[in-house]
C-alpha cells in the first residue's frame, strides 16, 4: 500500500497540474465574489463560509476524473484488480492521494482567501475546522462518482452531475458548521452531522467503489 500511495502521490503531482489547477480555481471563486455582490465587507463576511465551502467543493470536481483514468488506459488498474492487495483498499490509496494533493491544500488556503471576504482572525478556525472535517467525504464521494465513469469517453460532466448532488449534505453541514462557529452558537448538531458523512463514506463507499471497478473491468 505504501508503495502504491507514494506512486500515485507521484503522478498526482506530475499529471495534469492538479493542485495548481484546484487552487487556482478556488482563487477565482472567492476573487469573483466580490464582483458579482458588491464590496460590502459586512455582507462578503456574512456569506464567506459559503462561499468558502461552495469554491472548494467545484475545485474537488476538477481533479475526480483523473483519479482512475490514467490507470485505466495505460492498463494498470486491470492489474491491481487481480493484485493480492484488495481492490477496496486501492480505492482507500485512490481516495487518500486525492484528498493530500487536493482537499488538504485547500484547506490551508481558505484561511488566505478569507481575507479577501472579510473574515476576521477568529474565523479562520472555524473555516479550517469544517473544511478538515468535511473534506476528506468530498474525496471519497468524489472516488466513487470517479469508479462509475471509469472508462467512458468524455465521462467528466457525466461525473459531476452524478457527484453533485451527494455533495449537497457535506456543503450544507459544512457551511453551518462554520457559520455557527463563526457567530458563537452551538456546533454540535451540524458537527455531529459532517462527521458522521465523513465516517460513513470513509466506511462505506471504498466497498461500493471497489464493487463498481469490479463491474466496469468486466
Amino acid at each position: 500500500m505504501n508503495a502504491l500511495l507514494l506512486r500515485d502521490m507521484r503522478l498526482a503531482m506530475r499529471a495534469g497540474g492538479g493542485l495548481g489547477l484546484s487552487l487556482a480555481f478556488f482563487l477565482i471563486v472567492v476573487v469573483l465574489v466580490p464582483f458579482g455582490v458588491g464590496p460590502e465587507m459586512g455582507l462578503l463576511s456574512k456569506i464567506a463560509p459559503g462561499i468558502l465551502w461552495v469554491g472548494a467543493l467545484l475545485a474537488c470536481l476538477l481533479s475526480l476524473d483523473r483519479i482512475f483514468a490514467l490507470d485505466f488506459e495505460d492498463g494498470t488498474l486491470d492489474l491491481l484488480a487481480t493484485a493480492p492487495l484488495p481492490l477496496e483498499a486501492v480505492v482507500s490509496v485512490k481516495s487518500l492521494v486525492h484528498w493530500i494533493t487536493t482537499g488538504l491544500p485547500l484547506v490551508l488556503a481558505a484561511p488566505v482567501l478569507g481575507v479577501l471576504l472579510g473574515l476576521q482572525s477568529d474565523a479562520f478556525y472555524w473555516i479550517v475546522l469544517s473544511l478538515l472535517l468535511g473534506t476528506p467525504a468530498l474525496s471519497v464521494i468524489g472516488t466513487f462518482g470517479a469508479a462509475l465513469t471509469v472508462g467512458l469517453k468524455r465521462g467528466g460532466l457525466l461525473l459531476s452531475l452524478l457527484v453533485l448532488p451527494l455533495y449537497v449534505p457535506t456543503l450544507i453541514f459544512g457551511a453551518e458548521l462554520a457559520r455557527r462557529g463563526i457567530a458563537g452558537m452551538d456546533v454540535g448538531t451540524p458537527m455531529s452531522l459532517l462527521l458522521g458523512i465523513t465516517f460513513a463514506s470513509i466506511a462505506l463507499l471504498p466497498f461500493a467503489s471497489a464493487a463498481v471497478l469490479k463491474i466496469n473491468l468486466r
